[in-house]
């Protein structure tokens, strides 16, 4: 395989993450009253997540206006690791993930921007690196007028995990 090509189906998602020089965060605090993801029976959904760096939101302003598309598909990447450490924080290990179910993405959108397919592209291919085929999903992409704490961009992950013990939030 060439250099810096991953082959999903020879490493963990965490040899894969660290092949793509990212880690797993600490999981995101939520911003009002809810939990960072449920387990019910085999699945784990998460709670939307915002594109936290450091305890911190990366950017704000509305996509197409303050935001640049590619900065936001950055974004949308940035989300979807927030929603896969709130993943390992119900079941304890991303290799418990047996499948990408759905992802929604929700893009803060300037009038008249019709490019969110292309900004959530940010967390599913991310997740298609980190699980390869499993990590496809079905997905939908939404432009709304605004998002909490004024972000950009915010995404939310459902993924099976297959009957694998899972550990508090549900």
């Amino acid at each position: 395989m060439s250099p810096g090509v991953l082959d999903p189906a020879s490493e963990g998602p965490l040899a894969r993450l660290a092949a793509l020089g990212l880690r797993l965060p600490p999981v995101a605090s939520p911003v009002a009253a809810y939990l960072p993801a449920v387990r019910v029976g085999d699945l784990v959904w998460t709670s939307g997540q915002l594109p936290m760096v450091a305890g911190a939101l990366a950017v704000t302003g509305k996509v197409g206006a303050e935001v640049d598309p590619e900065q936001a598909h950055d974004l949308a990447r940035v989300c979807a690791l927030n929603a896969l450490a709130a993943v390992a924080s119900v079941v304890g290990d991303l290799t418990q993930v047996r499948r990408v179910v759905k992802v929604v993405g929700f893009v803060a959108s300037a009038p008249g921007f019709t490019g969110q397919p292309a900004v959530v592209n940010g967390a599913s291919e991310l997740l298609a690196a980190v699980f390869g085929d499993a990590g496809r999903h079905a997905r939908s992409a939404v432009g709304v007028a605004a998002l909490p704490l004024d972000s950009p961009v915010e995404v939310e992950i459902v993924v099976d995990v297959g009957g694998v013990p899972g550990q508090g939030g549900g």
